[in-house]
C-alpha cells in the first residue's frame, strides 16, 4: 500500500478513511483528466463539433468492456443520483402503483422517488431489512415481504450507503423478473469495489459512480438500460441530441438523447479508461482483497472496544468489501464525536445517526496503511473512554 499511497494527492497530514463519499483520483489519472481539459480549451469548436462524439464512443467502449456490457446500452451521466432521476422520471408509473425499496437506501435517491411518486399518485414502500443479518437469504426474504400486486418497480442499492451491505441483487433481479417487476439498481459504490457483469446481473436499469471506487475524476458516472426498455427513457435535459434532426451524435436514440446536455466539460468521462487502466496495472483484485482484510480486522478490533456487535454475519464475510460500518455506543452528540476525530486526531471518517443507532462508516482504499487503521482504533478507544467518564 505504501507504493500506491504516493500515487494519490491526499493531504499527508490527514488519515483519510472516507473514500466512499467522494473518492480520490490517482495523480496519473488526474493528469490525463487535465490534459483532456487543455485539449478542449485549445480549440473548443473542433473538440465539441468534430471530436466529442468519437471520443465519447471510445470511452463508452472501454467502460462497457469493464462492466460486461454492450457500449450501445450505456451512456455517461454525472453521477448515480442523476441516473436514478432519469430512471424514476422515465418509468410510466400510474396512480396506485408501488415502488419497493429498503430502509437502507441513499437519501438523495429516495428523494427522487418520493418526488416522482407524489406527482404520479404512486407510493414508495420502504421495506425494513433487520440487523444483524443471518445471511443473504434473509435479505431476499425480508425484502420480498414488501411485494404486493401493485409493485411495479424494485429499487435497490448494489452496496448500501448507510450500512455498506452488498445486497444480493442478482437473486433479487431474477425473482423480480419472474414476477414482472422492473428493477432499478443504484451502483454508486459498486464499480471498482466489486466485480460487475451487467450482462448476467439481470437488472433492467443500472446506474453507477465511477468517481468513487474506480477512482475516476469527479463527475463521471454511467446509466445502463436493457435494450428493450431504452425507448422509454427520457432525458432530463432536452438538447441537440434529441429527435430525428439531432446534429451532435451519430449514436442510437438512447445515447444521443441523453449524452448531449448542452455545453459541458466531458473530460471526466474521457478519463474513465485511464482509471480502468490504472487499476489494471496495479493488480486491483489483490489491492481490494488486502483492503478488505484490513477493514475486517479493524471492525473486529472496534467491536472488541465498544462491545457493540457487528451486524455482518461472520459466516458471510463478503456482505461487505472495502467499506464497512462499525456500530458505536450511543453518543450525546455523534456529530461532535466525528468532529473530535478530525480536529484532535486528524481522522476523516463519517460518524452518523441511522435508524436509532450511531455508526462509523470506514472506507479502506489502496492508500491506507495498517498504522492508520490502528490509529483509528486508538482514537475511538480514547474518545469513548472520555465520554464514559463525563
Amino acid at each position: 500500500m505504501d507504493a500506491l499511497r504516493s500515487q494519490f494527492q491526499l493531504d499527508p497530514n490527514v488519515i483519510f478513511l472516507n473514500h466512499g463519499s467522494f473518492g480520490a483520483t490517482p495523480l496519473p489519472v488526474f493528469e490525463v483528466y487535465q490534459e483532456w481539459q487543455r485539449r478542449l480549451e485549445r480549440q473548443p469548436v473542433h473538440f465539441f463539433m468534430r471530436e466529442s462524439s468519437r471520443l465519447l464512443r471510445s470511452a463508452r467502449e472501454a467502460l462497457a468492456a469493464y462492466l460486461g456490457a454492450r457500449p450501445e446500452d450505456l451512456v455517461f451521466v454525472h453521477n448515480a443520483t442523476f441516473g436514478v432521476n432519469v430512471a424514476a422520471r422515465s418509468l410510466p408509473l400510474q396512480p396506485g402503483d408501488e415502488v419497493l425499496t429498503t430502509t437502507h437506501e441513499y437519501g438523495a435517491c429516495i428523494n427522487a422517488w418520493e418526488f416522482v411518486c407524489a406527482r404520479r399518485g404512486a407510493r414508495l414502500v420502504r421495506q425494513p431489512i433487520t440487523l444483524p443479518l443471518a445471511d443473504e437469504a434473509q435479505i431476499v426474504e425480508e425484502l420480498w415481504q414488501g411485494v404486493t400486486p401493485r409493485t411495479r418497480v424494485l429499487f435497490l442499492s448494489h452496496i448500501t450507503s448507510p450500512t455498506a451491505l452488498t445486497l444480493p441483487v442478482q437473486a433479487l433481479c431474477r425473482r423480480a423478473r419472474e414476477a414482472g417487476i422492473l428493477t432499478v439498481i443504484d451502483g454508486a459504490h459498486a464499480p471498482g469495489q466489486i466485480d460487475i457483469d451487467l450482462g448476467t446481473l439481470g437488472a433492467d436499469i443500472y446506474t453507477g459512480n465511477l468517481h468513487k471506487w474506480l477512482c475516476a475524476p469527479k463527475g463521471a458516472g454511467f446509466l445502463w438500460v436493457r435494450s428493450e426498455l431504452q425507448p422509454q427513457i427520457e432525458p432530463l435535459v432536452v438538447s441537440w441530441g434529441y429527435g430525428p434532426e439531432r446534429t451532435m451524435f451519430e449514436d442510437n436514440d438512447f445515447i444521443s438523447a441523453l449524452q448531449w446536455q448542452g455545453t459541458d466539460d466531458i473530460s471526466a468521462y474521457l478519463s474513465v479508461a485511464a482509471a480502468i487502466e490504472f487499476q489494471r496495472a496495479h493488480d486491483w483484485p489483490t489491492v481490494r482483497a488486502r483492503c478488505h482484510t484490513l477493514l475486517a480486522e479493524t471492525l473486529a478490533q472496534i467491536e472488541a472496544v465498544t462491545g457493540v456487535p457487528l451486524y455482518y454475519p461472520r459466516q458471510a464475510p463478503r456482505l461487505f468489501h472495502q467499506m464497512g460500518v462499525a456500530p458505536l455506543p450511543l453518543q450525546p452528540d455523534i456529530a461532535a464525536f466525528k468532529e473530535r476525530l478530525y480536529t484532535e486526531h486528524r481522522i476523516e471518517v463519517p460518524c452518523y445517526a441511522w435508524q436509532g443507532g450511531h455508526y462509523m462508516r470506514i472506507s479502506v482504499q489502496a492508500y491506507n496503511t495498517p498504522e492508520e487503521l490502528s490509529q483509528l482504533v486508538e482514537a475511538v478507544t480514547s474518545l469513548l473512554r472520555v465520554a464514559a467518564t463525563n
